[in-house]
């Protein structure tokens, strides 16, 4: 082998060492990185800046049950929170119908876990439609309000809501899918959409537990 192909090698060789530990880095400290300051599916935030402030915002609801909803209300004891709308077509009934399970497996340990149903459509999102709309869910309370109350609820919860026009002329909303945990007002973790059963429960007994 002459002097020409061994330099070649050797370069190929080292550049493959470079690339295995950029590699490395990247599993090993970038992603993880990432992954840790991601709070919903859509939006990246950094986690240190959310735990102490998330939820909390002049904002002031309604619930389906006529009580007034703001950043008070989480503090009344564990919570559970998602955002979407009555004309979802699959991730909002999916989250209800997950929801139902997580209740009918708690039974009476669950008696305290209050979950909200805060719409990303207000317009459309009465309070009469949306109490009819969770009703088949025990224990869910819907929360509208006016369009501007309802966009600071949403930066405050730092979730991302879009409308999305239709070819037919009306208009959908993309939204975060997660559901976001509160003990007394402190943000405490989330459950992602159709995460794993027993995964979700582990998380939701935690909750209560603390």
């Amino acid at each position: 082998m002459d002097i020409k192909t061994l330099r070649l090698v050797r370069i190929v060789l080292w550049g493959g060492v470079v690339l295995a530990l950029l590699a490395v880095a990247w599993l090993g400290v970038v992603r993880p990185r990432m992954q840790a300051a991601r709070v919903t599916d859509d939006r990246v935030t950094d986690a240190s800046e959310i735990t102490d402030t998330l939820g909390q915002g002049d904002y002031e609801l309604i619930a389906t049950d006529g009580t007034p909803f703001t950043q008070a209300r989480l503090a009344e004891g564990p919570a559970a929170v998602f955002f979407g709308f009555t004309h979802c077509p699959d991730v909002c009934p999916t989250t209800l119908g997950d929801i139902m399970g997580w209740q009918e497996e708690l039974e009476a340990e669950g008696q305290n876990l209050r979950v909200f149903f805060l719409t990303v459509d207000p317009e459309r999102d009465t309070p009469g439609v949306l109490g009819d709309y969770v009703s088949w869910v025990p224990g869910v309370t819907g929360v509208t309000g006016d369009p501007e109350q309802m966009a600071r609820a949403i930066a405050a919860f730092r979730v991302h809501a879009s409308k999305e026009p239709l070819a037919d002329g009306g208009y959908t909303v993309n939204h975060s899918t997660p559901v976001l945990l509160f003990d007394d007002g402190n943000y405490f973790g989330l459950i992602a959409y159709q995460e794993g059963h027993d995964r979700a429960m582990g998380t939701i007994r935690r909750l209560l537990d603390s």
